[in-house]
């Protein structure tokens, strides 16, 4: 389950090269410091967006409420993917608990079913047939797999994603709150932890529609959860879209050594502090897929380490704005579903 959630030990000399100057810089040392500072902050202003909304009570100012809420939700799920990675603490069992707590019980997303997923997808990022971030989703990541849909609405999405794109991020906290309950219910997580799970977020669920409709009319509290979870899933799909979406999609059967592969279908998007602090850290993606267990406050450090590196070994190190991101994930997507729309381009 947690292959990809720590440092690979053999990826070949290259890699070697670069991850023993990583570990001689201390930059795998965990930042316990930095992480209680970040829990604390994050978990106070969540308290305090939902002691706001109660003093509020029926208005539909809420919907601003609803906003920063989506916000803090995101923030919160960043604090989740970091202790998946176990980026948090030496001890998987406290990662783990930062997880649950952060994950099923404070936004309801399983974290089980999360790490599963996510490891699968860092051991083999835009990779066909083992990437499950590219396997059987709504869009089409490559011209193979839009030819693949003939007919019908996965046909229409996938000749029409580039302009349904940001829409359908709208429904994605949705899509992510049903697939932690199937994952739940399957079998491929051990009985207790998916007790565990079930029960934290069955306990995330009565207690947000709760407080929800205990505090706002019918109509307020549906226009406010559709609002909450729209912008929520909005704010994770624009936080992780620019990560490998438009990034070279390796064939099938291909073969490529773990620093080439992680470097070439990544991309860091550019800026400062704020940006750090809007992206989770995803924004270092190419240093955080070379080092998924390196603590969020080190990858910034650690980038031109891996910048000489890439220069060293003759790699492209794709870096660019967020803006300039997202044409670039909108262009790939568009040139995808190019195939399936003979009428207008061919």
């Amino acid at each position: 389950m947690h292959s990809a959630a720590g440092t690979p030990r053999r990826r070949g000399s290259d890699y070697a090269v670069l991850s023993r100057t990583v570990s001689e810089a201390g930059l795998l040392r965990k930042r316990p410091g930095h992480y209680t500072m970040r829990i604390i902050i994050t978990l106070s202003l969540l308290f305090a967006a939902w002691t706001v909304f109660v003093l509020v009570g029926p208005s539909w100012w809420q919907m601003l409420t609803a906003a920063a809420l989506a916000v803090l939700f995101t923030q919160t799920a960043f604090i989740g993917h970091d202790a998946g990675h176990q980026q948090i603490s030496e001890d998987r069992r406290i990662n783990t608990l930062i997880g649950w707590v952060h994950g099923n019980l404070l936004v309801g997303l399983g974290f089980g079913w999360w790490v599963d997923k996510h490891d699968r997808h860092h051991a083999h990022p835009n990779h066909e047939g083992r990437d499950p971030d590219i396997a059987g989703a709504a869009l089409a990541f490559s011209r193979e797999q839009a030819l693949r849909r003939r007919r019908g609405p996965a046909r229409w999405l996938a000749r029409s994603q580039a302009w349904l794109f940001f829409p359908m991020l709208l429904l994605e906290a949705f899509h992510l709150h049903v697939a932690s309950v199937r994952k739940l219910m399957g079998n491929t997580l051990p009985v207790r932890v998916r007790v565990v799970e079930g029960v934290l977020m069955a306990l995330h669920l009565v207690g947000y529609l709760t407080i929800v409709l205990v505090t706002l009319t019918p109509l307020q509290a549906l226009c406010f959860v559709l609002v909450h979870q729209g912008l929520f899933g909005l704010y994770m799909g624009c936080s992780f879209a620019p990560n490998h979406k438009g990034m070279p999609v390796l064939e099938e059967g291909t073969k490529t050594g773990f620093l080439r592969r992680q470097v070439l279908t990544s991309r860091n998007i550019r800026g400062g502090p704020l940006t750090d602090l809007l992206l989770g850290g995803l924004n270092y993606q190419i240093e955080h897929h070379l080092f998924p267990s390196m603590p969020r406050p080190n990858l910034r450090r650690v980038q031109p380490l891996v910048r000489d590196a890439c220069e060293r070994y003759g790699l492209t190190y794709h870096e660019t704005g967020l803006l300039n991101s997202y044409a670039e994930v909108l262009r790939h997507l568009h040139r995808v579903g190019g195939p399936l729309r003979p009428e207008l381009e061919y």
